[in-house]
């Protein structure tokens, strides 16, 4: 053993009161010469976890207000809990969060947008049967041989146009 370092990793709140954790952690040498880290910390599994100054149990609390509200919103609830923390740090935690499974899509509607007016444009792949969207950009598209069974979901929007793609027309 190398030396011991004492540790205060921030807690969730308990019944409205502050919870302090004093963890006294050991430092070990390593024995190998040929090792790049000459002294590792032990880590507490499922309570701690390197570099970071909060326990796993408040950094799943923070992660859950913030897919709730977001940023500024999720950083306000978090400092009326009992947990002073910035809205850059929440979305930091949005951020590391693993992407959710994206079930295979059946049928797609194609939308487009502006946000700003004649200025920028944009385009979203939506879910036509759950209704989901926007999608990610890696989405399958119609014609992609990855996703032979993604049909096109959308309809004209002039209805003359409908008119004539129903009777089978070219003008």
């Amino acid at each position: 053993m190398h030396s011991s370092y004492l540790r205060l990793p921030a807690d969730v709140p308990s019944g409205g009161r502050l919870v302090v954790l004093q963890l006294r952690v050991r430092r070990f040498f390593c024995p190998e010469s040929s090792c790049a880290r000459r002294t590792f910390t032990e880590q507490l599994p499922g309570l701690t976890r390197r570099h970071s100054s909060w326990t796993e149990r408040l950094r799943s609390t923070l992660a859950s207000v913030g897919l709730a509200l977001a940023g500024r919103a999720g950083a306000r609830l978090a400092r009326a809990f009992g947990v002073p923390v910035s809205r850059s740090a929440v979305l930091r935690l949005l951020d590391a969060l693993p992407e959710p499974e994206v079930p295979a899509l059946r049928v797609v509607g194609v939308d487009e947008y502006a946000t700003r007016k004649g200025r920028v444009y944009g385009t979203v792949l939506v879910d036509v049967e759950t209704r989901a969207g926007p999608r990610p950009p890696r989405s399958p598209t119609r014609g992609d041989p990855a996703s032979p069974s993604v049909s096109s979901g959308g309809r004209p929007r002039d209805p003359s146009s409908h008119a004539r793609t129903s009777t089978g027309s070219c003008s």
